[in-house]
C-alpha cells in the first residue's frame, strides 16, 4: 500500500477497501472504510510524539501456540466460535497470552507485528498506570485537590475535585460524550486536538485553555459518568508532579521499564499537549505486555512496574464505587460489585476480570483466575457495538478456562457470561 501525502488528505492505492483516488481525511478518518487504514497510520494524519521503549532489554514472551479459534463462545442468545467472532468484527490484531506465553497471535487487514494501532480509550488504562507509578514513588497524592497541583485551574469547574475523582470519572463536569452527535462535546473537543478539521473558529487554541471553559452539572464525587476529557486533565496533573511531558512519562514509567518491544506514540494538539484519553498507538504484543502488568500473582519473568497496591486498589475500587457505577452511566447487566477505577473497567471484582476499552473495538482484558491476557484491536464501522464487546469478554473466559484446564493438575471453575459496558468505551 502506498500513500501520497497531500496536506491532511491521503489518496489511497492498493488492496481493498481502498481503490485508486480514495481519500482518508481528518473529516472522516474514523468512519468506514477509511478507518481500516487510518487506525494504523495515525501519524500520517496528525502530529504525534514518540513514546520511546528505551534501550533496555525486551520483555521476552515465549511462544506456546495453541489453536483457540475453534473454541465455541455462547454470548446472549448467540453461539459462535472465536474465529468467526474475529471475522465478523473487523479485527486487525488478536493476541492471547497465558501465564506469560504467547498462545495465539493473529494479524488481519495488513497489520504486522511492528504496526502501531490506535488504542482509543485503552489509552486511559495506560494513563491510569502512569498515575499508579507516580503514587508508588510518592510523587502523587490521589486525594489531593486538582487545583493544588495545577493552580491554573483555580476558579474553573475543577475547583474542589480530587485527582482520584478524575481517575474514576466522578467529577461534576458537564461533558456530552455521544459519539453519534457531531455537535457533542466529545466531537467538538476533537477539533482542539486536531482529530477533526477546525470549523468552530472560537474554540480555544489548545486543550489546556479548553479545560477552563467547562462547567459543572453535578457535584464532585457523585455518580460515575464517562467523560474522556477528565483523563486529559489528569494528564496535566501527571505532567506537573512528574516533571515531564505526558509522552515522556509513559516512556519512563511504563514503556521502558516493562520492556516494550517497540516505540509507541500519542497524538498532540497544536501546542504539543498529548491526547491522553485516546491518542496512544502501540503494537499488539506491547499492549499484551501492558495487560500482563495487571495480573495478580507472581508471574515468572514479569517486570515489577505497576505497584501491586495500585492493582489491588483498581480491582477493589472505592467503597461506594459499585453504587456510583449502577446509579451513573453503567449499562445494566454487570454483576454485583462491578465498577470503574483508575482507568479500568472491573467487570468481575471477585474473579477478577478487568479490561481497558476503546471505541471502534479496542480491548485489553486481564483475567486473574486463568492468568490470561487477551488483546483485540479492531476497526468497527461504528463507535459502539455492545454485543461485540460482550462476546469478546465471554471469549476471554472461555479461552482462559480452556488453557488452564489443559495444564496438568489445574482446574478452574467456569463462570457466567460477562456483561460489558461498551456504549461508554472511548
Amino acid at each position: 500500500m502506498t500513500v501520497e501525502l497531500a496536506g491532511a488528505d491521503h489518496p489511497m492505492t492498493g488492496a481493498p477497501p481502498f481503490g485508486s483516488g480514495k481519500l482518508v481525511t481528518l473529516a472522516h478518518w474514523q468512519d468506514p472504510p477509511g478507518n481500516r487504514w487510518a487506525f494504523q497510520h495515525v501519524r500520517e494524519l496528525m502530529p504525534t510524539a514518540a513514546i520511546r521503549r528505551g534501550t533496555g532489554p525486551v520483555w521476552p514472551l515465549p511462544r506456546a501456540e495453541r489453536d483457540v479459534l475453534d473454541l465455541v463462545v455462547a454470548s446472549g442468545d448467540r453461539t459462535t466460535t472465536v474465529g468467526q467472532h474475529l471475522d465478523e468484527t473487523q479485527t486487525d490484531g488478536f493476541l492471547v497470552l497465558h501465564r506469560g506465553q504467547i498462545v495465539a497471535e493473529h494479524y488481519f487487514n495488513d497489520m504486522e507485528p511492528d504496526t502501531r494501532h490506535l488504542l482509543m480509550s485503552v489509552s486511559k488504562s495506560v494513563t491510569g498506570a502512569v498515575a499508579g507509578r507516580l503514587v508508588g514513588r510518592g510523587l502523587l497524592d490521589v486525594d489531593a485537590r486538582v487545583t493544588d497541583v495545577v493552580p491554573e485551574l483555580s476558579g474553573s469547574s475543577f475547583d474542589g475535585a480530587t485527582v482520584q475523582q478524575l481517575l474514576d470519572m466522578r467529577t461534576g463536569t458537564r461533558f456530552n460524550e455521544n459519539y453519534d452527535d457531531p455537535g457533542a462535546d466529545v466531537r467538538v473537543y476533537e477539533q482542539v486536538y486536531l482529530w477533526r478539521p477546525r470549523v468552530d473558529a472560537d474554540l480555544p487554541a489548545d486543550a489546556l485553555a479548553y479545560f477552563a471553559t467547562l462547567e459543572n452539572d453535578g457535584l464532585h464525587g457523585g455518580p460515575f459518568r464517562y467523560r474522556s476529557v477528565l483523563v486529559d486533565v489528569l494528564a496535566w496533573v501527571l505532567e506537573r508532579v512528574g516533571g515531564a511531558r505526558f509522552h515522556e512519562l509513559v516512556s519512563s514509567e511504563i514503556w521502558a521499564p516493562m520492556g516494550a518491544e517497540f516505540d509507541a506514540e500519542v497524538t498532540l494538539d497544536a501546542h504539543g499537549n498529548a491526547m491522553a484519553d485516546g491518542g496512544i498507538s502501540a503494537t499488539l504484543r506491547d499492549v499484551g505486555r501492558f495487560g500482563l502488568l495487571y495480573l495478580a500473582g507472581d508471574l515468572a519473568g514479569r517486570p515489577k512496574v505497576v505497584p501491586p497496591a495500585w492493582v489491588v486498589d483498581t480491582v477493589r475500587g472505592a467503597p461506594d464505587g459499585p453504587e456510583a457505577f449502577v446509579t451513573g452511566d453503567a449499562t445494566p447487566g454487570f454483576p454485583p460489585g462491578a465498577h470503574y477505577r483508575n482507568g479500568w473497567w472491573v467487570a468481575e471484582p471477585a474473579t477478577p476480570l478487568l479490561y481497558g476499552s476503546g471505541i471502534y473495538g479496542q480491548n485489553v482484558f486481564a483475567h486473574g483466575p486463568t492468568q490470561t491476557v487477551v488483546v483485540k484491536l479492531s476497526t468497527w464501522p461504528t463507535p459502539l457495538n455492545r454485543r461485540s464487546v460482550e462476546t469478546t469478554a465471554r471469549a476471554v473466559t472461555v479461552i482462559g478456562e480452556h488453557l488452564e484446564n489443559n495444564v496438568p493438575g489445574r482446574k478452574v471453575a467456569s463462570g457466567p457470561p460477562v456483561a460489558s459496558r461498551n456504549d461508554q468505551a472511548e
